[in-house]
């Protein structure tokens, strides 16, 4: 009788016709690369593939799901399942919960699984992980790393295994996974449509056959899968006496110290990853050319830190890296070999073989227990930290107006990121200023709204804290509620005694109240009022600020620019926060400021994203001197155009950015007019800060 777990070909497909072979894809060599090591290795932790619409990413990860062995559980051998995430699923829908039903029903605790004991063995494909709430992410990645699940509440505890390999898809365009999330990712692929003409005829070539005969097309790849199935099979039997040298983790280790990654996760997946590439190599040792594999997969991503930097580790990078690796190992191997040559010429060396103990290094030695001065050196204050820069005084000069202005707060980047008084840009910003922020103030509309999950204005969701009961129980089974709604009616209904008599009107849901996300609209002054005396670097640094809250707030952005004669939405509505910062780094400035047309076009915007997403709701900044001069009547089209803002009750924010000794005071009277909250620019720049308003309050 044959294994088993070797029938890996028989997993059917949705709708009953042959899916497209894992063997037959073209051009994505690494990403198959790095689903078969997850495959390989579970406790790689997943794969994170970013790329483009249309290449093929979704085509691979579910034709791997049809190479895995079959699971033999108490039931008999089953194919690995292909368990899909929704993006709108709850944390009770993924990891299981307690069956309330069953509890008020029968009296007896049971609990519900949930998707992850579905994926056990199999894969759990989240398409648009990037648009997955954060806390779900982690849920998933968690689970990922350890194996198992747990589950704690209600009084109940549960744990089972969970055994998947994980597998997300995202659009970089449509937002980035926070650099805390992109670590917790064990491997990561960027992916692109090739720009060699070859490749893209037999991609098409490929597709267009398939459509015409799926059967016949997976015919002509099934003994290509099935190898490759096999070997996926060998090298899970395999792993477990792949040996990895000192030398090698040596080099593991000089690789992830030389691109600077945060912690001990990036040396773990490297280990791990480079231990199952050479598994599916048929080896049973690790060499320089697995880690170099596994270094390509793993590190890119942990190197992004901040929002706006570019993720990636270029070949030039990694082969200096590799070098350098390479001087670390041999420098080791030769301090090693220094150490025995001395070891074997000291005459001292005989006591090991006797049994003699060596006398400086025994605990009886008086000189080891000297408590004079150099032990007192070396005691737990010894290394104790005087005053640094950040306790001295901050530089006379920096006010709250100058962009290098006040103190250090606990959110700065300590390493000199834009965040650093006096900091350069980052990686990614192109060159652009930064401004030194201690804190960016906390906007959010009034009311409570139904937007996506975020981290700004009050919300009604299905994740946040429990507030009351209500009839409705799409957030989920209010307990108390229910028990309180069915308490009245137990005598009408004749219980005397057992479990409570219970009907489907007793049942009660709980009414969540989070943070949502919400539609931020830059409109950003750059006339040539505004670019005069820097004033306009100032100001994109105040922008970058901004932004950068709205990536950590879960915002949608869009940016419009004011210049010339007319305003040009310069980055349409988007998640993609760092898109806006290069869209920045390229702006054009000068002319007259046609400030009635960018506020029409912000109002354009925000009335297109209502009926696109209703209940993400709209806050405007804008950033201007107030000077209206672009266009006929240009300062009553100014007031007429914030009048209708006002009137469809858009929350707003204006930021003054007139500087000097003389004010006009013309943004001002444009923020009573709007009914915004006001504030100058330099109160993004320095200690002020703490004092700006913590809420937009309504008009």
């Amino acid at each position: 009788m044959s294994d088993p777990r070797n029938d890996a070909n028989q997993y059917p497909s949705a709708g009953g016709e042959a899916g497209f072979p894992f063997s037959a894809v073209v051009g994505q060599e690494q990403l198959q690369l790095a689903l078969i090591l997850c495959a390989v290795h579970p406790g790689i932790g997943g794969v994170l593939v970013r790329g483009e619409k249309g290449t093929a990413k979704s085509t691979v990860v579910r034709a791997l799901a049809r190479l895995l062995p079959p699971v033999v559980d108490e039931t008999g051998a089953r194919p690995a399942r292909l368990v899909e995430l929704p993006v709108g699923a709850t944390e009770d829908r993924v990891v299981g919960s307690l069956d309330l039903e069953r509890v008020l029903r029968d009296g007896e605790q049971a609990f519900r699984p949930g998707l992850l004991a579905a994926a056990h063995h199999g894969v759990l494909y989240v398409d648009e992980v990037n648009l997955l709430h954060d806390h779900l992410v982690d849920v998933l990645l968690d689970a990922a790393a350890m194996g198992r699940v747990h589950i704690e509440r209600d009084g109940v505890s549960h744990s089972h295994p969970a055994r998947f390999v994980l597998v997300g898809t995202m659009n970089p365009e449509e937002g980035e996974l926070r650099p805390q999330l992109l670590d917790r990712f064990g491997l990561t692929v960027d992916v692109a449509a090739s720009r060699e003409v070859d490749v893209r005829m037999e991609v098409v070539r490929r597709r267009l056959d398939y459509e015409a005969a799926p059967d016949a097309f997976a015919a002509r790849y099934a003994a290509a899968d099935h190898d490759t199935a096999e070997r996926i099979l060998a090298a899970r039997d395999r792993i477990e006496g792949v040996r990895l040298d000192d030398g090698e983790l040596r080099r593991i280790a000089a690789l992830c110290a030389s691109f600077d990654v945060d912690g001990m996760r990036a040396d773990l997946v490297v280990a791990r990853t480079a231990t199952a590439h050479a598994a599916w190599r048929g080896v049973d040792r690790v060499t320089a050319d697995d880690v170099r594999v596994a270094a390509e997969l793993a590190l890119p991503h942990r190197r992004r830190r901040d929002p706006f930097d570019e993720p990636g580790i270029s070949s030039d990078q990694l082969d200096e890296a590799m070098r350098q690796a390479d001087e670390e190992v041999e420098r080791a191997a030769g301090a090693t070999d220094s150490e025995q040559n001395a070891t074997a010429s000291d005459p001292g060396s005989d006591r090991a073989e006797t049994g003699e103990p060596d006398r400086p290094d025994s605990p009886a030695d008086p000189d080891r227990l000297d408590s004079g001065p150099q032990a007192t050196e070396s005691g737990p204050h010894a290394d104790t930290p005087g005053p640094g820069p950040q306790d001295g005084p901050t530089d006379p000069d920096s006010g709250p107006d100058q962009p290098g202005g006040g103190s250090r707060g606990p959110d700065d980047d300590p390493d000199g990121g834009p965040d650093r008084p006096g900091g350069g840009a980052r990686p990614g910003t192109a060159g652009m200023p930064v401004n030194s922020v201690v804190r960016p103030p906390h906007w959010e509309i009034p009311g409570i709204g139904e937007g996506a999950p975020g981290r700004r204005s009050r919300a009604h969701t299905r994740h946040g804290r429990v507030v009351r009961s209500v009839i409705e129980t799409t957030g989920g089974l209010h307990l108390l509620g229910t028990v309180f709604a069915a308490a009245p009616h137990q005598h009408t209904r004749g219980r005397t005694a057992g479990p409570l008599a219970l009907e489907s009107t007793d049942l009660r849901g709980a009414y969540r109240e989070g943070r949502e996300g919400n539609l931020v609209v830059f409109t950003v002054d750059a006339s040539g009022s505004m670019a005069a005396r820097d004033r306009l670097s100032a100001v994109t640094g105040a922008v970058v600020t901004l932004l950068r809250d709205a990536y950590q707030r879960r915002d949608k952005v869009a940016v419009i620019t004011v210049r010339g004669s007319t305003a040009e939405l310069v980055l349409p509505p988007t998640s993609s926060v760092d898109i806006a910062v290069r869209r920045l780094a390229d702006l054009r400035t000068g002319g007259k400021t046609p400030l009635a047309q960018g506020l029409l076009k912000a109002r354009e915007i925000i009335q297109r994203e209502r009926v696109r997403d209703p209940h993400r709701r709209p806050l405007l900044v804008l950033l201007t001197d107030g000077r209206a001069t672009g266009g006929p009547d240009p300062v009553p089209r100014a007031r007429a155009a914030a009048a209708q803002l006002a009137r469809d009750a858009v929350t707003s924010v204006v930021v003054d950015c007139e500087r000097g000794m003389i004010r006009l005071g013309l943004a001002a009277d444009l923020a009573r007019t709007l009914g915004a909250t006001y504030l100058r620019l330099g109160e993004l720049t320095g200690d002020s800060v703490a004092g700006v308003v913590r809420g937009v309050r309504a008009a």
